[in-house]
């Protein structure tokens, strides 16, 4: 069993009486995994990023001890594909106005930590955004911290899949080779194996994301992916999680370290 307490981690599973006992005896560390609900490609289902953030945080709180994990807010802002059926977009002020809440929530019941962290990179641009807010709605001696660092998050893949011997080049960063093949291990009954296609290979230059923010993915993918899944499977699938919970576990101590240097 991984170090800290208690053995239960996740907070909606526990009682009011189980979550005091636990922050009395220093369990002051909350993961809020964000997700979303949007389309990844003909192959996996809709909530991939849910799922995977999921996953990410229980390794980060397993990893950490003394931490608990908030439930996953599994809506996000996936307005670029909204053209695809199924998909569901929150605006960027009412993913704020949860993760507002969820902070103001947990502050008040004592915890001191909140790490925030988004399966879905397209989140990213509204919790950076939105950050500086959310700290200052809460007391100081509450820290935030969110990762929203999208190139670090998808060369962290690159290394991972190049480390567990898969393609490079079919990692694009949506329903690509990583996140087929972390789904494998999430969730392997989700993969589609017979419906693998190949989607827009090669990084996404300026002008393509330009394109995708203003027009939607299918500007540049009439089938929602980003890179190919062929090649996918579990062993870069395990390199994949493991490397981005190894990212976000690193850059959440740095920053914790660094606000103590600054006090």
């Amino acid at each position: 069993m991984a170090r800290g307490y208690p053995d239960q981690i996740h907070l909606e599973q526990m009682s009011f009486e189980e979550v005091a006992a636990a922050i009395a005896e220093g369990c002051t560390t909350v993961v809020i995994p964000l997700g979303a609900v949007e389309q990844h490609g003909p192959h996996l289902s809709l909530g991939m990023d849910a799922d995977h953030a999921d996953a990410l945080a229980e390794r980060i709180a397993r990893d950490r001890g003394h931490t608990l994990v908030a439930p996953t807010i599994k809506v996000g802002c996936s307005s670029h594909h909204l053209p695809f059926p199924g998909t569901i977009s929150l605006r960027p002020e009412t993913l704020e106005a949860i993760c507002l809440d969820y902070c103001t929530s947990l502050a008040g019941h004592g915890f001191k930590r909140l790490l925030i962290h988004s399966g879905h990179i397209g989140n990213f641009p509204v919790i950076k955004d939105m950050l500086g807010r959310l700290r200052d709605a809460v007391p100081p001696d509450v820290e935030i911290l969110a990762f929203s660092d999208s190139t670090t998050w998808i060369d962290t893949w690159r290394d991972a899949v190049r480390e567990a011997k898969g393609d490079v080049s079919a990692v694009g960063g949506h329903a690509d080779i990583a996140e087929t093949s972390l789904m494998m291990v999430i969730r392997p009954e989700s993969v589609r194996q017979d419906r693998f296609e190949v989607g827009h290979l090669g990084g996404l230059s300026e002008s393509d994301l330009e394109l995708v923010w203003k027009n939607g993915i299918r500007s540049v993918s009439p089938n929602g992916v980003i890179g190919s899944p062929f090649g996918s499977n579990r062993e870069i699938g395990e390199a994949c999680l493991a490397a981005v919970a190894e990212l976000l576990i690193e850059t959440f101590e740095s920053a914790t370290k660094a606000a103590g240097a600054r006090r």
